[in-house]
Protein backbone atom coordinates (compact mmCIF):
# COMPACT_ATOMS: atom_id res chain seq x y z
CA UNK A 1 0.00 0.00 0.00
CA UNK A 2 1.30 3.44 -0.96
CA UNK A 3 1.81 6.21 1.69
CA UNK A 4 0.14 9.76 1.85
CA UNK A 5 2.19 12.18 0.21
CA UNK A 6 1.73 15.73 -0.03
CA UNK A 7 1.21 16.79 -3.72
CA UNK A 8 1.48 20.39 -4.74
CA UNK A 9 2.54 20.29 -8.35
CA UNK A 10 -0.38 21.63 -9.41
CA UNK A 11 -2.61 23.42 -7.02
CA UNK A 12 -1.03 26.59 -4.93
CA UNK A 13 -4.27 27.36 -3.06
CA UNK A 14 -7.02 24.91 -3.69
CA UNK A 15 -9.54 26.34 -1.49
CA UNK A 16 -9.58 29.08 -3.80
CA UNK A 17 -11.54 26.92 -6.08
CA UNK A 18 -14.16 26.07 -3.50
CA UNK A 19 -17.04 27.13 -2.93
CA UNK A 20 -16.59 28.68 0.68
CA UNK A 21 -13.89 30.96 -1.00
CA UNK A 22 -14.71 34.74 -1.18
CA UNK A 23 -12.73 36.89 -3.62
CA UNK A 24 -11.06 40.24 -2.30
CA UNK A 25 -12.82 41.57 -5.71
CA UNK A 26 -16.17 40.14 -7.35
CA UNK A 27 -15.93 39.92 -10.90
CA UNK A 28 -18.09 40.71 -14.04
CA UNK A 29 -21.07 41.98 -11.77
CA UNK A 30 -20.31 45.54 -11.45
CA UNK A 31 -24.18 46.63 -13.12
CA UNK A 32 -25.61 44.32 -10.13
CA UNK A 33 -23.40 45.80 -7.57
CA UNK A 34 -24.36 49.37 -8.23
CA UNK A 35 -28.20 48.29 -8.50
CA UNK A 36 -27.50 46.70 -5.26
CA UNK A 37 -25.90 49.62 -3.66
CA UNK A 38 -28.79 51.93 -4.55
CA UNK A 39 -31.27 49.43 -3.24
CA UNK A 40 -29.05 49.44 -0.15
CA UNK A 41 -28.54 52.85 0.59
CA UNK A 42 -31.38 53.86 3.07
CA UNK A 43 -29.62 52.09 5.46
CA UNK A 44 -26.87 54.15 5.32
CA UNK A 45 -29.49 57.20 5.07
CA UNK A 46 -30.82 56.09 8.24
CA UNK A 47 -33.83 54.91 6.73
CA UNK A 48 -36.19 51.71 6.77
CA UNK A 49 -34.55 49.29 4.67
CA UNK A 50 -35.57 48.39 0.92
CA UNK A 51 -36.79 45.17 0.59
CA UNK A 52 -34.62 43.26 -1.87
CA UNK A 53 -35.45 40.14 -3.80
CA UNK A 54 -32.35 38.89 -6.12
CA UNK A 55 -33.22 35.85 -8.35
CA UNK A 56 -30.87 34.13 -11.08
CA UNK A 57 -29.50 30.48 -11.96
CA UNK A 58 -27.33 28.53 -9.34
CA UNK A 59 -23.70 30.09 -9.79
CA UNK A 60 -24.47 33.49 -10.84
CA UNK A 61 -23.04 35.71 -7.91
CA UNK A 62 -26.23 36.21 -5.99
CA UNK A 63 -25.14 34.58 -2.59
CA UNK A 64 -21.38 36.05 -3.21
CA UNK A 65 -22.29 39.50 -3.64
CA UNK A 66 -25.14 40.12 -0.72
CA UNK A 67 -22.47 38.66 1.42
CA UNK A 68 -19.96 41.13 -0.16
CA UNK A 69 -21.85 44.27 -0.23
CA UNK A 70 -23.37 43.44 3.71
CA UNK A 71 -19.56 43.36 4.77
CA UNK A 72 -18.98 46.56 2.75
CA UNK A 73 -22.20 47.77 4.00
CA UNK A 74 -21.05 47.11 7.76
CA UNK A 75 -17.93 48.67 7.72
CA UNK A 76 -19.56 51.77 6.09
CA UNK A 77 -21.90 52.48 8.61
CA UNK A 78 -19.52 52.25 11.70
CA UNK A 79 -18.57 56.14 10.59
CA UNK A 80 -22.55 57.24 11.17
CA UNK A 81 -23.30 57.25 15.16
CA UNK A 82 -27.19 56.92 14.16
CA UNK A 83 -27.07 53.95 12.28
CA UNK A 84 -26.85 50.31 14.21
CA UNK A 85 -27.14 48.01 12.01
CA UNK A 86 -27.22 44.05 12.54
CA UNK A 87 -27.72 41.53 9.63
CA UNK A 88 -29.26 38.08 10.57
CA UNK A 89 -28.52 35.36 7.27
CA UNK A 90 -30.58 32.01 7.08
CA UNK A 91 -30.34 29.44 4.61
CA UNK A 92 -34.02 28.27 3.77
CA UNK A 93 -32.79 24.94 2.04
CA UNK A 94 -34.40 22.52 4.90
CA UNK A 95 -37.22 25.41 5.92
CA UNK A 96 -40.59 24.93 4.05
CA UNK A 97 -42.59 27.32 5.91
CA UNK A 98 -42.88 30.71 7.50
CA UNK A 99 -43.37 28.77 10.92
CA UNK A 100 -39.88 27.33 10.55
CA UNK A 101 -38.15 30.30 9.14
CA UNK A 102 -39.52 32.65 12.35
CA UNK A 103 -38.57 29.55 15.16
CA UNK A 104 -34.95 29.60 13.40
CA UNK A 105 -34.72 33.55 13.40
CA UNK A 106 -36.03 33.21 17.03
CA UNK A 107 -33.10 31.24 18.00
CA UNK A 108 -30.72 32.79 16.09
CA UNK A 109 -31.66 36.13 18.63
CA UNK A 110 -31.95 33.82 21.46
CA UNK A 111 -28.66 33.20 23.85
CA UNK A 112 -27.46 30.01 24.07
CA UNK A 113 -29.66 27.43 26.29
CA UNK A 114 -32.97 30.41 25.22
CA UNK A 115 -34.05 28.40 22.63
CA UNK A 116 -37.48 27.61 21.53
CA UNK A 117 -39.02 24.28 20.56
CA UNK A 118 -39.06 23.69 16.23
CA UNK A 119 -42.59 22.69 17.63
CA UNK A 120 -46.09 23.31 19.90
CA UNK A 121 -46.73 27.21 19.38
CA UNK A 122 -49.31 28.85 16.93
CA UNK A 123 -47.57 30.42 14.59
CA UNK A 124 -49.12 34.14 15.79
CA UNK A 125 -47.11 32.89 19.10
CA UNK A 126 -43.95 32.67 17.20
CA UNK A 127 -44.02 35.74 14.87
CA UNK A 128 -44.91 37.36 18.27
CA UNK A 129 -41.64 36.18 19.78
CA UNK A 130 -39.64 37.02 16.63
CA UNK A 131 -40.72 40.59 17.01
CA UNK A 132 -40.32 40.97 20.53
CA UNK A 133 -36.30 39.72 20.34
CA UNK A 134 -36.03 42.15 17.02
CA UNK A 135 -36.96 44.83 18.78
CA UNK A 136 -34.93 44.18 21.59
CA UNK A 137 -32.58 43.96 19.42
CA UNK A 138 -33.30 47.37 17.87
CA UNK A 139 -31.96 49.29 15.20
CA UNK A 140 -31.94 48.81 11.63
CA UNK A 141 -32.18 44.73 10.34
CA UNK A 142 -31.10 43.07 7.34
CA UNK A 143 -33.00 39.69 7.18
CA UNK A 144 -30.91 37.64 4.66
CA UNK A 145 -33.37 34.50 3.24
CA UNK A 146 -31.04 32.67 1.11
CA UNK A 147 -32.78 29.89 -1.47
CA UNK A 148 -35.84 31.52 -0.14
CA UNK A 149 -37.97 29.60 -2.72
CA UNK A 150 -37.70 26.75 -0.12
CA UNK A 151 -40.54 28.09 1.72
CA UNK A 152 -43.45 26.97 -0.60
CA UNK A 153 -47.00 28.71 -0.58
CA UNK A 154 -46.79 28.95 3.49
CA UNK A 155 -45.18 32.73 2.92
CA UNK A 156 -46.82 34.65 5.66
CA UNK A 157 -43.93 35.71 7.31
CA UNK A 158 -42.81 37.61 3.89
CA UNK A 159 -45.38 39.64 4.30
CA UNK A 160 -45.95 40.14 7.75
CA UNK A 161 -42.39 41.25 9.12
CA UNK A 162 -41.52 43.92 6.37
CA UNK A 163 -44.76 45.34 7.59
CA UNK A 164 -44.57 44.54 11.63
CA UNK A 165 -43.10 48.20 12.09
CA UNK A 166 -46.03 50.03 10.06
CA UNK A 167 -48.51 47.56 12.27
CA UNK A 168 -47.42 48.69 15.39
CA UNK A 169 -45.74 45.60 16.47
CA UNK A 170 -41.99 46.74 15.93
CA UNK A 171 -41.16 50.25 18.15
CA UNK A 172 -37.28 50.30 18.02
CA UNK A 173 -36.51 47.66 14.97
CA UNK A 174 -36.34 48.80 11.57
CA UNK A 175 -36.32 45.41 9.18
CA UNK A 176 -36.02 44.43 5.22
CA UNK A 177 -35.80 41.22 3.79
CA UNK A 178 -33.31 40.41 1.52
CA UNK A 179 -34.50 37.49 -0.76
CA UNK A 180 -32.43 34.97 -2.86
CA UNK A 181 -33.65 32.31 -5.18
CA UNK A 182 -33.16 30.28 -8.05
CA UNK A 183 -36.33 29.89 -9.08
CA UNK A 184 -37.59 32.68 -10.94
CA UNK A 185 -41.31 31.39 -11.06
CA UNK A 186 -41.34 31.77 -7.21
CA UNK A 187 -42.36 35.63 -7.40
CA UNK A 188 -45.55 34.70 -9.51
CA UNK A 189 -45.97 31.85 -6.95
CA UNK A 190 -46.28 34.37 -3.56
CA UNK A 191 -49.25 35.72 -2.25
CA UNK A 192 -50.21 39.10 -4.08
CA UNK A 193 -49.95 41.10 -0.78
CA UNK A 194 -46.30 38.90 -0.07
CA UNK A 195 -45.27 39.88 -3.71
CA UNK A 196 -45.84 43.70 -3.48
CA UNK A 197 -43.74 43.71 -0.33
CA UNK A 198 -41.30 41.80 -0.37
CA UNK A 199 -40.33 42.23 -4.27
CA UNK A 200 -39.90 46.28 -3.59
CA UNK A 201 -36.68 46.10 -5.36
CA UNK A 202 -35.60 43.34 -7.83
CA UNK A 203 -32.77 42.61 -8.68
CA UNK A 204 -31.69 40.39 -11.74
CA UNK A 205 -28.53 38.19 -11.99
CA UNK A 206 -28.29 36.85 -15.50
CA UNK A 207 -25.74 34.10 -16.55
CA UNK A 208 -22.44 34.79 -17.29
CA UNK A 209 -21.12 34.45 -20.80
CA UNK A 210 -18.49 32.79 -21.59
CA UNK A 211 -15.41 35.70 -21.72
CA UNK A 212 -17.05 36.60 -18.04
CA UNK A 213 -16.50 33.30 -17.17
CA UNK A 214 -12.84 33.10 -18.86
CA UNK A 215 -11.82 36.67 -16.53
CA UNK A 216 -13.47 34.71 -13.70
CA UNK A 217 -11.56 31.31 -14.03
CA UNK A 218 -8.04 34.09 -14.93
CA UNK A 219 -8.35 35.47 -11.46
CA UNK A 220 -8.95 32.49 -9.79
CA UNK A 221 -6.58 30.34 -11.00
CA UNK A 222 -4.15 33.03 -10.45
CA UNK A 223 -4.60 32.73 -6.89
CA UNK A 224 -5.46 28.80 -7.06
CA UNK A 225 -2.81 27.29 -9.20
CA UNK A 226 1.22 26.91 -9.61
CA UNK A 227 2.32 28.88 -12.09
CA UNK A 228 2.69 26.94 -15.45
CA UNK A 229 0.06 24.54 -14.14
CA UNK A 230 -2.70 24.93 -16.38
CA UNK A 231 -2.59 25.45 -20.42
CA UNK A 232 -4.62 28.39 -21.79
CA UNK A 233 -7.09 26.14 -23.55
CA UNK A 234 -8.06 24.26 -20.04
CA UNK A 235 -9.52 27.84 -19.27
CA UNK A 236 -10.59 28.34 -22.20
CA UNK A 237 -13.12 24.90 -22.26
CA UNK A 238 -14.17 25.45 -18.83
CA UNK A 239 -15.51 28.70 -19.21
CA UNK A 240 -17.08 27.60 -22.78
CA UNK A 241 -18.78 24.54 -20.97
CA UNK A 242 -20.42 26.35 -18.32
CA UNK A 243 -21.45 28.68 -20.51
CA UNK A 244 -23.12 26.70 -22.50
CA UNK A 245 -24.45 24.83 -20.02
CA UNK A 246 -25.75 27.02 -17.32
CA UNK A 247 -23.70 29.99 -16.91
CA UNK A 248 -22.59 28.96 -13.15
CA UNK A 249 -18.91 30.43 -12.07
CA UNK A 250 -19.47 27.65 -9.43
CA UNK A 251 -19.70 24.78 -12.14
CA UNK A 252 -17.05 26.07 -14.11
CA UNK A 253 -14.69 26.52 -10.82
CA UNK A 254 -16.04 22.86 -10.15
CA UNK A 255 -14.80 22.35 -13.82
CA UNK A 256 -11.16 23.12 -12.85
CA UNK A 257 -10.61 22.14 -9.75
CA UNK A 258 -12.05 18.94 -10.87
CA UNK A 259 -9.65 18.87 -13.74
CA UNK A 260 -6.81 19.28 -11.47
CA UNK A 261 -7.12 17.14 -8.92
CA UNK A 262 -7.34 14.82 -12.14
CA UNK A 263 -4.00 16.01 -13.56
CA UNK A 264 -2.25 16.17 -10.08
CA UNK A 265 -3.63 12.23 -9.52
CA UNK A 266 -1.61 11.23 -12.86
CA UNK A 267 1.92 13.43 -11.75
CA UNK A 268 1.19 15.63 -14.84
CA UNK A 269 2.95 18.76 -15.25
CA UNK A 270 0.00 20.70 -16.24
CA UNK A 271 -4.17 21.05 -16.55
CA UNK A 272 -4.87 20.06 -20.58
CA UNK A 273 -8.39 20.16 -22.36
CA UNK A 274 -8.38 16.38 -21.67
CA UNK A 275 -8.68 16.74 -17.79
CA UNK A 276 -11.53 18.90 -18.33
CA UNK A 277 -13.21 16.87 -20.92
CA UNK A 278 -12.66 14.35 -17.68
CA UNK A 279 -14.06 16.41 -15.49
CA UNK A 280 -17.08 17.24 -16.98
CA UNK A 281 -18.41 13.73 -17.94
CA UNK A 282 -17.97 13.51 -13.60
CA UNK A 283 -19.88 16.15 -12.71
CA UNK A 284 -22.50 15.70 -14.96
CA UNK A 285 -22.56 11.96 -14.13
CA UNK A 286 -22.79 13.86 -10.60
CA UNK A 287 -25.58 16.31 -11.21
CA UNK A 288 -27.51 13.54 -12.34
CA UNK A 289 -27.05 11.24 -9.31
CA UNK A 290 -27.84 14.06 -7.02
CA UNK A 291 -31.05 14.73 -8.95
CA UNK A 292 -32.23 11.16 -8.44
CA UNK A 293 -32.28 11.58 -5.21
CA UNK A 294 -34.44 14.24 -5.16
CA UNK A 295 -36.97 11.80 -7.13
CA UNK A 296 -40.08 9.46 -6.21
CA UNK A 297 -39.76 6.06 -7.90
CA UNK A 298 -42.60 7.22 -10.61
CA UNK A 299 -39.45 10.38 -11.25
CA UNK A 300 -37.20 7.73 -12.00
CA UNK A 301 -39.93 6.41 -14.42
CA UNK A 302 -40.53 9.82 -16.14
CA UNK A 303 -36.95 10.57 -16.48
CA UNK A 304 -36.31 6.88 -18.05
CA UNK A 305 -39.25 7.20 -19.96
CA UNK A 306 -37.26 10.27 -22.06
CA UNK A 307 -34.46 8.00 -22.07
CA UNK A 308 -36.07 5.75 -23.74
CA UNK A 309 -37.13 8.19 -26.56
CA UNK A 310 -33.57 9.54 -26.62
CA UNK A 311 -32.38 6.16 -27.25
CA UNK A 312 -34.40 6.07 -30.29
CA UNK A 313 -33.32 9.25 -31.73
CA UNK A 314 -37.45 10.63 -30.81
CA UNK A 315 -36.14 14.11 -28.65
CA UNK A 316 -37.29 16.51 -27.96
CA UNK A 317 -40.96 14.74 -27.66
CA UNK A 318 -44.46 16.16 -26.45
CA UNK A 319 -45.48 15.51 -22.82
CA UNK A 320 -48.38 12.88 -24.37
CA UNK A 321 -45.94 11.18 -26.03
CA UNK A 322 -43.19 10.99 -23.25
CA UNK A 323 -46.70 9.95 -20.98
CA UNK A 324 -47.22 7.08 -23.37
CA UNK A 325 -43.62 5.81 -23.03
CA UNK A 326 -43.64 6.12 -19.44
CA UNK A 327 -47.26 3.86 -19.13
CA UNK A 328 -45.28 1.15 -21.26
CA UNK A 329 -42.66 0.79 -18.92
CA UNK A 330 -44.70 0.92 -15.70
CA UNK A 331 -46.49 -1.85 -17.13
CA UNK A 332 -43.80 -3.67 -17.60
CA UNK A 333 -42.15 -3.07 -14.52
CA UNK A 334 -45.65 -3.91 -12.35
CA UNK A 335 -46.65 -0.89 -11.36
CA UNK A 336 -49.91 1.55 -11.06
CA UNK A 337 -48.84 4.67 -13.40
CA UNK A 338 -49.80 7.82 -12.26
CA UNK A 339 -52.35 10.41 -14.32
CA UNK A 340 -50.51 12.33 -17.26
CA UNK A 341 -51.06 15.85 -14.76
CA UNK A 342 -49.13 14.12 -12.16
CA UNK A 343 -46.28 12.96 -14.54
CA UNK A 344 -46.37 16.72 -15.89
CA UNK A 345 -44.96 17.71 -12.53
CA UNK A 346 -42.51 14.92 -12.45
CA UNK A 347 -40.76 16.43 -15.83
CA UNK A 348 -41.18 19.94 -14.73
CA UNK A 349 -38.97 18.89 -11.20
CA UNK A 350 -36.18 17.56 -13.80
CA UNK A 351 -35.90 20.27 -15.64
CA UNK A 352 -35.24 22.19 -12.67
CA UNK A 353 -32.85 19.60 -11.77
CA UNK A 354 -31.15 20.13 -15.00
CA UNK A 355 -31.17 16.65 -16.30
CA UNK A 356 -33.88 17.87 -18.80
CA UNK A 357 -34.50 20.40 -21.11
CA UNK A 358 -37.55 21.80 -22.28
CA UNK A 359 -38.55 23.77 -25.41
CA UNK A 360 -41.68 25.71 -25.80
CA UNK A 361 -43.65 25.43 -28.95
CA UNK A 362 -46.58 27.73 -29.67
CA UNK A 363 -49.32 26.87 -31.53
CA UNK A 364 -51.56 30.24 -31.77
CA UNK A 365 -54.78 29.83 -30.75
CA UNK A 366 -54.50 26.21 -29.69
CA UNK A 367 -51.95 26.98 -27.02
CA UNK A 368 -48.95 26.31 -26.49
CA UNK A 369 -46.80 22.97 -25.05
CA UNK A 370 -43.19 21.62 -24.00
CA UNK A 371 -41.05 19.01 -25.84
CA UNK A 372 -38.13 17.67 -23.70
CA UNK A 373 -34.96 16.45 -24.19
CA UNK A 374 -32.07 15.17 -22.04
CA UNK A 375 -30.03 17.91 -20.82
CA UNK A 376 -27.26 15.45 -19.67
CA UNK A 377 -25.26 12.69 -21.89
CA UNK A 378 -27.01 9.91 -22.27
CA UNK A 379 -24.26 7.70 -20.96
CA UNK A 380 -24.97 9.76 -17.77
CA UNK A 381 -28.44 9.33 -17.36
CA UNK A 382 -28.43 5.66 -18.34
CA UNK A 383 -25.34 4.65 -15.32
CA UNK A 384 -27.69 6.68 -12.77
CA UNK A 385 -30.89 4.98 -13.46
CA UNK A 386 -29.08 1.23 -13.58
CA UNK A 387 -27.98 2.33 -10.06
CA UNK A 388 -31.55 2.87 -8.99
CA UNK A 389 -33.85 0.88 -10.80
CA UNK A 390 -34.25 -2.88 -11.00
CA UNK A 391 -35.15 -3.65 -15.01
CA UNK A 392 -32.15 -4.85 -16.32
CA UNK A 393 -33.97 -6.35 -18.86
CA UNK A 394 -35.99 -3.06 -20.17
CA UNK A 395 -32.37 -0.99 -19.50
CA UNK A 396 -30.67 -3.16 -21.63
CA UNK A 397 -33.67 -3.04 -24.56
CA UNK A 398 -32.32 0.49 -24.21
CA UNK A 399 -28.55 0.25 -24.83
CA UNK A 400 -29.63 -1.91 -27.60
CA UNK A 401 -31.62 0.79 -29.23
CA UNK A 402 -29.60 3.26 -28.65
CA UNK A 403 -26.43 1.34 -30.39
CA UNK A 404 -28.81 0.53 -33.26
CA UNK A 405 -28.89 4.39 -33.95
CA UNK A 406 -25.30 5.33 -32.48
CA UNK A 407 -26.32 7.18 -29.37
CA UNK A 408 -23.29 7.53 -26.69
Amino acid sequence: MRRFERKQNIFHNKDALGESYRPERIQERDEEIEEYMDALQPVVDGWEPNNVFLYGNTGVGKTAVTEYLLKVLREDVEQYDDVDLHVLSLNCKTLNSSYQVAIELVNELRPAGGEISSTGYPQQTVFKKLYKELDELGGTILVVLDEIDSIGERDELLYELPRARSNGKLEHAKVGIVGISNDFKFRDRLDPRAQDTLCERELHFPPYDAPELQNILESRASVALSEGAYEEGALNLCAALAARDSGSARQALDLLRLAGEYAENRDDECITRTHVETAREKLEQERVVEGMRELTVNGHYALLAVVSKAAQRETPCRMRDVYDEYVSLCEKADIEPLAQRSIHNHLSDLRMLGILSAEENRTGSRGNYYSYALDVPFSSAMTALTDVLSLESVLEDIRTTARRYDIV
